[in-house]
């Protein structure tokens, strides 16, 4: 037997979820088919170091962090960008302020009042939640899905596939979806990961700073240089800078760290001074702080003794990178429908009446409130085109 539906999302992350609120507001009920037992499971753990919902900038240069998808995000975001995002927490009571660097977070610092907000009105709008629902395939416009109560089948009016990248498959993204989709005639790219941290072999010295922050540095890669903090860990290094530069990296630049950012190195090697101290001695001449010492003994050794050399040396330290942390620590994925697998409203050419949003589609950006705008923009874009669908369906 075949549920008929009006319209039915898979996926409550917040790209489904925004799809099912497009849906909504054209009157229609979704039903709405998530795999776990609860919704928004990868939404609540970004929320727990502080939920950067957007990034206060001007449309252009918001744009450009989605480097060559931006062009094909553009009307999404158009309608679906920073004030908009921001004016949408407010409309579920969630006051947003906006840090120093333009980044925005609702004031409670966390996803959890949020999403309760946000399910509790869809859930007045008519909106149906059924969780432990996970897809399993699509076959001429009928969705299948392994639930409590065994295998069901639904075939809607419309259909907004919504299920994520493949990281962080415990909290129900893990691309499984791909190899579905591929076999229905489906364009895909393969997922690599994306806003990752880098594994470092480490030497036995170093064990005692992991776990240690990073913050007055510089990152090199290219002709681009990145201020802002990474970690030492025991698996290599991470954090927002990191990630900033991460697809640089793992396309293949080179990393180099600038220890003394705010000096050059004519001023760096006058305080660096001569050579009877001890190299950690004039190091701190340099107000480099533990970690930073401690990185320069061990990207730069053995670090030379003449002043000029030796800050040359801190001021563009290589970094030699064994590669990316596997796929599943990636916060995000690039990867997944291709653009010319969609229309221009995230529509599947291979299957009329089903539509991808959020970290399904094949873009990339990096933290800082991107990826949370981005996934709330296709998913708004795509349910407004399942509606315009579904009603054209009905009419029909």
């Amino acid at each position: 037997m075949v549920e008929a539906l009006g319209a039915l999302v898979v996926g409550a992350g917040p790209a489904g979820l925004a799809a099912a609120e497009a849906l909504c507001a054209a009157g229609l009920k979704p039903v709405i088919a998530e795999a776990m037992p609860s919704a928004g499971r990868k939404f609540l753990m970004a929320g727990k170091s502080g939920l950067n919902l957007t990034k206060d900038a001007p449309r252009a240069a918001f744009g450009a962090a989605y480097a060559e998808a931006e062009p094909w995000l553009a009307e999404a975001l158009e309608t679906c960008g920073p004030a908009e995002v921001s004016a949408w927490a407010e409309g579920l009571g969630q006051e947003v302020f906006t840090g120093s660097s333009g980044r925005m977070f609702p004031k409670a610092m966390k996803a959890s009042p949020l999403l309760r907000a946000w399910l509790r009105r869809l859930s007045a709008q008519g909106a149906e939640l059924r969780t432990r629902w996970r897809w399993r395939g699509l076959e001429g416009g009928v969705c299948a899905f392994d639930t409590p109560e065994g295998a069901r089948r639904a075939r809607a009016r419309a259909t907004v596939l919504a299920m994520g990248g493949a990281s962080w498959a415990r909290l129900g993204s893990d691309g499984a979806w791909a190899g579905v989709l591929e076999a229905a005639g489906v364009e895909t790219a393969p997922f690599r990961p994306a806003n990752m941290g880098f594994e470092v072999d480490w030497s036995a010295h170093m064990a005692a700073w992991f776990g240690a922050p990073v913050k007055a540095a510089a990152l090199i890669v290219g002709d681009r240089r990145v201020r802002g903090e990474f970690m030492i860990s025991a698996r290599g290094l991470e954090g927002s800078a990191i990630y900033a530069v991460s697809r640089a990296l793992r396309e293949g630049e080179a990393l180099r760290l600038d220890l003394a950012p705010d000096l050059d190195v004519a001023a760096a090697a006058r305080r660096l001074g001569g050579t009877k101290a001890s190299v950690g001695t004039r190091l701190r001449r340099l107000g480099l702080d533990g970690a930073r010492r401690a990185l320069a003994m061990e990207f730069g050794r053995p670090l030379p003794g003449e002043a000029g050399a030796l800050a040359a040396a801190v001021k563009g330290l290589a970094v030699p990178l064994k590669g990316p942390r596997p796929m599943d620590e990636a916060i995000s994925t690039a990867g997944g429908v291709r653009r010319e697998a969609v229309d221009e409203g995230f529509m599947l050419r291979a299957a009329p009446g089903v539509f991808c949003a959020g970290e399904m589609l094949d873009w990339e950006a990096p933290t800082g409130g991107y990826l949370i705008t981005g996934c709330l923009a296709t998913g708004r874009a795509a349910g407004r085109a399942a509606a315009a669908w579904a009603r054209a369906s009905a009419a029909g």
